[in-house]
Parts: C-alpha cells; structure tokens; sequence
C-alpha cells in the first residue's frame, strides 16, 4: 500500500491544480482521475466552447466584410465547416491536456487512471490497489440533471436530446435546436449555434436568462439574441418531451417546439459515487464545506463543482489552492465576495460582486453609474458597441462593491475590477489611474469619474 500526504478524487481544474500546489508545498501527492486530465472544464467545457466561439465568431466577421470597407466576399459561398472546426478544437484541447500531463510529471505527481472509492477517510481503492491518505481531497464535480419528466429518456437514447457534451461531438450541425434552459451554458451554446445558421429556441422557466447576473446586462442580452433571430421563450413549465418535440407551457396554454437536436442544459446534480462510505453532510447543491473547504469530517476537503457553492474553474482552482494549504498546516480562506462570473457571449458578460438590485435588497446606501459602450474610442473603431460597464459603489467612502460588465472584451476587463475590490479599493482609485488610450478599459475609468460626480466623456452622472 502507497501512503501519501495527499489524495485528490477528480483530476478537474481544480484536481490538478490542487495536486500541482501540494507537490510544491513538498507533499507527497496521488491525483484519481476515471476520464481525461482537466476534466469537464478543458475536455468538455471552457475551453472546447471558447474554441468554436472563436471559430463563428471569426465566420460573422468574414461575413460583415463590406462593414469594414472589404469588398468581393461572396457569401453565398462561404461555408460553415463543422468538422473543420471541431478538429481544431480537439487539437487545442490535446495541447493543452498535454501540457498539464508534463506539468504533473515535472511535479513527481502519481497519476491513477480508474474509478477511485473511498473505504475510510483515509483509504481509497483505484482498481486492485488501496491508497493511504492522511487528507483527502475530493473533487469529484457534476453531471448534467435530467427532470423526471415523460418521454426524456426516450429522447436521449434516440440521441434527439444531447447535453453540451454530446453538443461538442455532433458529426455534423442540425439545421435546428431546442435549448432548455436559460444559465451561462445554455446561452453560451446558443450564441454559438445561432452564429452558424442553426435555427435555435432557447426556453427558460423563470422569467428571464441568467437570473444571477445584473437584470440590464440579461435584458439587454435577450434583446441581442432575439435581433440574431433566436427565439427565447421565458416564463415556461416543461411538461414532456416526445422524440424531437419538447412540449411546455407558456402562460396557461400548451405549446410544441420541434427541432432536429434538443440540448438538455438544467442544471447539474453532484457526483457522490464512490463516497457512500463516508458520513459526509451533503446539502441541495452538493458536499457542504466552509471557507476553507473543510467537509464534516477531519482531513477530507471538498473543492469545485461538487461543494455546490460555484460551478465555475476559476473558482475550483482557488479552492484546490485554499484546500491544499490548509492540508498542509496552513490557515487559508476563499473570499466569496470577490468571485468573477463570465459569459461568453456575443458581446460577452462579467460580473464581479453585488448587483445593484442585490445592494438595494441589502439596503445599502449606493451610487451607481454606467458608461456606454458606444461612447468608447476603441470599441466605435472595432464595430463592437453594444453594452456598458456599470460601477455599483458605497455612496459615503465610494468603495467599490460590485462591476458589470457587457463588452467585446468584457471577461479580459472584469480582472481589473477583481483586482481593485481585493483591495478594498475605491472609485477614486480607479479613476486616478491611467488607463492606455484607446482601449475599452478606459470605460472603468470612465464609469469611475461618473461615480465622483464629474464625469468625463459621459453626461450621466452616478445616482
């Protein structure tokens, strides 16, 4: 039997992360893992999607030459290669699973390929060997939820309906998509196929997309999206599925939404196999942890999607980092209140802290203001210049509290904010530094002046 300082269940960006910062803090460390090295996020998620958005992304562009002054593009002629796209897709997705295969070894990392199940808190089985841990750090994620609904199970082994993995291994693209659901994936997956000439109805129960992002950013998106003729349809209880129908009902009357693939995009339910031997307290959303991802039982953490707390890689790195220190005799915590979420739209969506309707529950006395992105150099020159960047700070110190963002660049520009709320930093800092010109970084620059009351290339003054 192999003892080591420290086992990790799940080889996800939080997994390897966790075994990366273990390895350097001078643990002897074992990474599980049943699938691929970087699991959901890389082989399957972030950055397979990010990849083929790039891809139509590029293909709109080509299309909307003669905007740029690009004549002799015949689009009757240029055409969507799905396979084409998929193949880099893989390729980078292989480069960089490689790369975190060398980063492993460099690191003296033992990797166990195989279904790993706990016997005690400190022993687990990967096939025919058992393994020592004296902390054990499960990292196990999620797995798409399916409703106990009729017909859709029927659908999904007459592989009508695919979750977003299936989505990313289609031999070729339908013609149209049913999308169920209105989170960061669903909206993420109809940006994509709608930009490639799929016909996409994406359906949402609640009363709008993305419920936990700033209500103007998801309303102004839901405009985007239906000026791309995407059909969005909210307020909805889904009642069945029938092969490639998907019928629900929308305020009190019955209606039937037909394509050739229906995405299944409702959430996700924690994976707990291989756990059952531990008494472990597992709530609604999954294993439940404290801020230093410590579980119910001593030495055994719980990082990533599985502790239910963020379905995001950024965050499951983090925690791997937090989980992995204090193993190691540290006393490390994770502030939530400083978490970036992203949506890859087009344009794309940051957030980072408190909404304005969130702060006005709270009762907070608040300023907020928002620049338009259509008030900016850089983005008037790139033809990019839908949106704005909203600053929500505390009216008596301006202290930051929370930024949203809707941009071209909006996931690259949320840093800066990430950055000065880190530091409990005010609206007066942001706007004393200088932002390079032209960049659409200078919109939190912008928005900060609006803040203090004196704002610069804007009329809107915080309120």
């Amino acid at each position: 039997m192999k003892n080591y300082d420290v086992i990790i269940l799940g080889a996800g960006p939080g997994g390897y992360v966790a075994a990366i910062r273990a390895a350097q803090l001078g643990a002897a460390v074992a990474l599980i893992e049943k699938e691929s090295i970087g699991g959901v996020c890389l082989n399957w998620g972030c950055i397979p999607t990010k990849t083929l958005l790039k891809s139509a992304k590029t293909y709109q562009n080509i299309l909307h030459g003669e905007f740029y002054g690009i004549e002799g593009i015949e689009s009757d002629k240029i055409k969507v290669n799905w396979q084409a796209m998929v193949d880099r897709k893989d390729k980078v997705v292989d480069k960089l699973v490689s790369g975190i295969e060398v980063l492993l070894k460099g690191n003296k990392i033992d990797i166990y390929k195989g279904f790993g199940e706990f016997i005690d808190k400190n022993h687990i089985k990967v096939g025919d060997e058992t393994l020592y841990g004296k902390n054990m750090i499960i990292a196990t994620g999620t797995s798409p939820k399916a409703p106990n609904i009729p017909g859709i199970k029927d659908s999904i082994d007459n592989g009508y309906m695919i979750t977003a993995k299936g989505l990313l291994s289609m031999e070729e693209l339908p013609k149209s998509m049913v999308i169920l659901g209105g989170g960061v994936i669903a909206v993420e997956f109809a940006t994509l196929m709608n930009a490639l000439n799929v016909d996409v109805t994406l359906i949402q129960r609640s009363g709008r997309i993305l419920s936990g992002m700033d209500a103007e950013m998801a309303n102004t998106l839901t405009r985007q999206l239906k000026k791309s003729k995407v059909k969005v349809v909210t307020n909805t209880s889904l009642k069945a599925i029938d092969g490639k129908k998907v019928i629900v009902e929308v305020k009190g009357k019955e209606e039937i939404f037909e394509a050739e693939k229906i995405l299944l995009s409702l959430g996700t339910t924690p994976n707990l196999d291989g756990l059952q031997k531990l008494d472990l307290k597992v709530g609604p959303s999954g294993i439940e942890t404290n801020e230093k991802m410590e579980t119910n039982i001593d030495g055994v953490y719980a990082i990533g999607d599985i502790n239910g707390k963020y379905s995001l890689a950024h965050v499951a790195s983090a925690e791997g980092i937090v989980a992995v220190e204090n193993a190691m005799g540290g006393n490390e915590i994770l502030n939530y209140n400083v978490i970036p979420s992203c949506v890859y739209t087009f344009p794309e969506l940051a957030s980072v802290g408190l909404t304005e309707e969130e702060a006005i529950e709270k009762g907070l006395d608040i300023v907020v203001n928002k620049f338009p992105v259509n008030a900016n150099g850089k983005a008037m020159a790139e033809g990019d210049t839908i949106g704005f960047l909203k600053i929500i700070a505390n009216k008596e110190y301006g202290e930051v509290l929370g930024v949203h963002i809707m941009a071209s660049t909006a996931t690259d520009m949320i840093s800066e904010a990430v950055m000065v709320m880190e530091l409990e930093g005010t609206a007066e800092d942001i706007a004393k530094a200088v932002h390079p010109h032209p960049t659409l970084s200078e919109m939190m620059m912008e928005s900060a002046h609006g803040i203090l009351g004196y704002p610069i290339h804007s009329l809107n003054k915080g309120k």
